[in-house]
């Protein structure tokens, strides 16, 4: 099934710099604290994010990894900043450490790409767990770093900033994503080997195979390196995955790979960030991640929506004096401040929960322990979906893309699916969608008001779908909130969404989300109702999804414009 995607980025290298020195000079102007620290690793992932772009220039360019004098001055940066970053950590903040000026730099071009950094967007990967995991490497050799791109860039330099090595070597391993090889020149070849070196590969992951990092393990072998010196800095502490060879699975059992858990790095001082957004807690924090939170209304089992564990937030409930409060991963760096932007629009709204803060990562909204699931009104849902349709934003999948994964996830009903994608693009007007139009994710509080639910996430989540025309949530308001013919008509009237693409989108919103139940089902095999739950789903939306294949015309006049 196609269901995950990269976000990528097109900006200005020189753009992007300025940009950076800027936030640099406002964060040196905070106070010691929370705020302070937050900003500073926002300034650290940005850098690391301009590394990475320049470098994959070069790589696209030459074929091969090799010598780039501009990622080494951003890589110099980025392992001072990252000596900041652990003084600011280890001080628990209290003491203004300061934050080293940004490298000056000349771009050979201008435009680069920079991937998103999934580890810090969604899955509560902070850079000082990669400082403080590489303090417990016991070494036979002076430390040699190497990072995976994308977001390897920076955490090698997390690595380098505490065992005091020289600048890390990126890489991008290449090739079948279940084995990957590298491509690197002969000088950076030889200046890799050179001397003896305890080797640290440093990379999220691993995922499926952990081609990424038996890539590199392999060509260090093959050129001499014995196995006890190579280290892995991963992002979890698993087993390879099920693509994995069987040499690379026995050499990762072997390896030297700590980890600091997320649990272990934040577990004491969550509270007490939480703390400063919305004063003293009265309990321990509740966790409410992996479909936890479908207990809280009292909702039986048997009623429960399906989930993936894998895809959902980390999220806790916290009491106060002052009532409920839900706190929600929502990224570290500029992502968590553009969720945080987002979340506050929407309550001013009035579709969204008060929102107290951004505590490094974590968004502070209120929870409502009264609220019941609710279906929005026709009205609603349009006046909800036109303050959506006022976000625009950068767009994500191409409409052609959306057809490729539209015949890969269901190809009995579109394998032959042929749309006039180049005409329909021409009416695509891309925003921050909402993504989340099923049942459950809408609220409704004892004054009346409804509450849009999980809204701040999914036009940016790992997925392939992003930002799209809001006829994607139209049409996700159709399928998942199963509208009669004259609401959905309304709905699109009041959107003014063109009826061919509405069509277009109907079709591939209901395949994603085919994509994405089969996908969660083959994923929980350990949890086989969890897993049921996900193909009874898969079969609802497919049996949608004949329903609108085989009479078009029904569909399409509940979509028409006049």
């Amino acid at each position: 099934m196609l269901v995950y995607g990269d976000h990528e980025e097109t900006v200005s290298a020189d753009a992007r710099l300025d940009e950076l020195r800027d936030r640099r000079e406002r964060a040196n102007c905070l106070s010691p604290g929370l705020e302070r620290h937050a900003a500073l690793a926002g300034l650290f992932i940005g850098l690391a994010g301009l590394a990475q772009g320049v470098a994959d220039r070069d790589f696209a360019a030459a074929g091969e990894d090799r010598a780039r004098p501009t990622e080494a001055a951003l890589l110099d940066g980025l392992v001072s900043l990252g000596h900041a970053l652990v003084r600011s950590w280890q001080s628990d903040f209290a003491d203004a450490v300061p934050i080293p000026s940004l490298p000056k730099v000349l771009f050979p071009g201008d435009e680069v790409r920079i991937r998103l950094a999934e580890g810090h967007a969604f899955y509560v990967l902070y850079p000082e767990a990669y400082a403080l995991a590489a303090e417990q490497l016991q070494l036979l050799a002076p430390p040699r770093i190497i990072g995976l791109r994308s977001i390897g860039s920076g955490l090698a330099c997390m690595a380098a900033a505490v065992l005091d090595a020289d600048r890390p070597t990126t890489l991008r391993p290449s090739g079948d994503p279940f084995a990957r090889e590298l491509r690197i020149d002969a000088e950076l070849s030889a200046k890799l080997l050179d001397g003896v070196a305890h080797y640290v590969v440093v990379d999220e992951g691993p995922g499926l195979s952990g081609s990424s990092f038996g890539a590199v393990a392999d060509w260090l072998a093959s050129h001499g390196v014995p196995e006890e010196r190579i280290a892995f800095l991963p992002g979890h502490a698993g087993p390879l995955g099920a693509q994995a060879s069987e040499r690379h699975r026995q050499r990762w059992a072997r390896a030297q790979r700590p980890i600091i858990e997320p649990n272990a790095l934040l577990g004491p001082r969550l509270p007490t960030w939480v703390t400063s957004q919305v004063g003293e807690l009265r309990e321990p924090l509740v966790n409410l991640s992996g479909g936890a939170w479908r207990a809280e209304g009292g909702l039986a089992e048997f009623g429960w929506p399906a989930i993936n564990p894998m895809w959902e937030a980390t999220k806790y409930r916290v009491r106060t004096a002052d009532g409920a409060w839900q706190v929600r991963f929502a990224g570290i760096g500029k992502l968590g401040e553009q969720r945080l932007a987002l979340a506050r629009r929407l309550h001013h709204a009035g579709f969204g929960a008060e929102t107290a803060g951004l505590a490094y990562g974590w968004l502070v909204q209120r929870w409502h322990e009264d609220a019941v699931a609710s279906a929005p009104t026709i009205d609603e849902l349009a006046a909800y979906l036109q303050v959506r349709a006022a976000l625009p934003a950068t767009s994500g999948a191409t409409l052609d893309e959306l057809v490729v994964m539209a015949r890969h996830n269901a190809p009995r009903q579109l394998g032959k699916w042929q749309p006039d994608t180049k005409r329909l693009t021409s009416l695509v007007s891309p925003v921050a969608i909402d993504g989340r139009m099923q049942r459950h994710e809408w609220l409704r509080v004892p004054s009346g008001q409804l509450l849009k639910t999980d809204a701040t996430d999914h036009h940016c989540a790992h997925d392939l779908v992003g930002p799209q025309d809001i006829a994607w949530d139209v049409a996700g308001a159709i399928l998942e909130l199963d509208l009669a013919s004259d609401d959905a008509t309304r709905l699109a009237r009041s959107l003014n969404s063109d009826p061919a693409l509405l069509d277009f989108m109907l079709r591939a919103y209901a395949a994603f989300r085919i994509g994405a139940h089969r996908l969660s089902a083959d994923m929980l095999g350990h949890w086989p109702a969890e897993a049921d739950r996900n193909r009874a789903a898969a079969d609802e939306m497919e049996a949608k999804l004949d329903a609108l294949v085989a009479a078009v015309d029904a569909v399409e006049h509940a979509g028409h414009v006049d």
